[in-house]
């Protein structure tokens, strides 16, 4: 076997990226995704593209904040894993596979090709994702009614929200925040991802009962690609009465008036009861995301 050259790309042989064959469907995935020329990597086997990875970040950071597009050819495994080691960006890695892809052999074999090459590089499981898609061929949720829902323009006052959710939580990032830095980081992590949205500030919206009782927060967002739910939660002490539903149709709704023709959003796959509520709202899944995490030094 010939010896593996990898570098990066630039504009002017960005095109080589998209030489490789897609089984998985990626390009479909990240057909509203803007990726960097540079930050693109290829090996090259003989001239031969047999592996990429496509970095991925906001149109203002100077650093990708994560690998969203890896792919590896049949039997090339290792210069899939020497593609991550050797790039200069250790950050978490997402592969997006299609909706029931343990199911089917064909996509099944694709992508434990890359999961061996991602292990191989030292990465670590981190959690399994659903990725929805509302769209204006779905029937939008309806609005159960039971709340109140209004703008704050107090961060503080979010931040005690958020401390309060993620006090009792399911979300495997928000449990990683906690164990690394506590509640308190856990609520500024939220509160970083809501300002990097474009999005406005006053669509943040706090849910009330009619007696003027605080129930949740939900967040509808613009990331890079576009109209998103940002951000559903309820408070511990509300829970039980299906709330989430009620945030997750007001947020759908509020996008949709402000002229959103579709709407992504996702949720841990462990998540069950946000899951369901997704579900119930007319979310259909159109992709499984599986997470991976750099292995740890030191």
């Amino acid at each position: 076997m010939t010896d593996l050259v990898i570098r990066a790309l630039d504009e002017r042989d960005a095109p080589l990226f998209d030489t490789m064959p897609d089984p998985l469907s990626a390009r479909e995935g990240h057909r509203l995704t803007r990726h960097r020329p540079d930050w693109k990597r290829v090996a090259l086997r003989d001239g031969e593209v047999v592996a990429r990875g496509a970095w991925w970040g906001g149109p203002d950071d100077t650093e990708p904040l994560n690998v969203n597009w890896f792919d590896v050819a049949e039997g090339e495994e290792e210069a899939g894993a020497e593609l991550l080691r050797t790039a200069p960006w250790q950050v978490e890695l997402e592969m997006s596979f299609p909706p029931g892809w343990r199911e089917d052999p064909a996509l099944r074999a694709a992508a434990e090709s890359r999961i061996t090459a991602a292990r191989g590089a030292g990465y670590e499981l981190f959690v399994e994702r659903f990725l929805y898609r509302w769209t204006s061929e779905c029937a939008l949720p309806d609005r159960p009614g039971r709340l109140e829902f209004r703008s704050e323009p107090d961060d503080e006052v979010f931040r005690d929200l958020l401390r309060r959710i993620h006090s009792v939580t399911l979300d495997a990032h928000a449990l990683k925040a906690i164990e690394e830095g506590g509640l308190d980081r856990a609520a500024q992590e939220e509160l970083d991802f809501f300002h990097w949205c474009p999005s406005p500030r006053e669509w943040w919206q706090i849910a009330y009962t009619p007696e003027g009782r605080p129930v949740g927060v939900h967040i509808p967002a613009h990331n890079p690609s576009g109209p998103c739910v940002g951000f559903i939660g309820v408070l511990p002490d509300h829970r039980g009465h299906g709330y989430a539903y009620d945030l997750l149709a007001e947020c759908t709704h509020f996008l949709v008036e402000r002229g959103a023709e579709f709407i992504a959003a996702a949720t841990d796959q462990g998540n069950f009861p946000m899951a369901a509520n997704f579900t119930r709202a007319g979310y259909p899944v159109v992709r499984e995301r599986v997470q991976y995490l750099p292995g740890r030094t030191g």
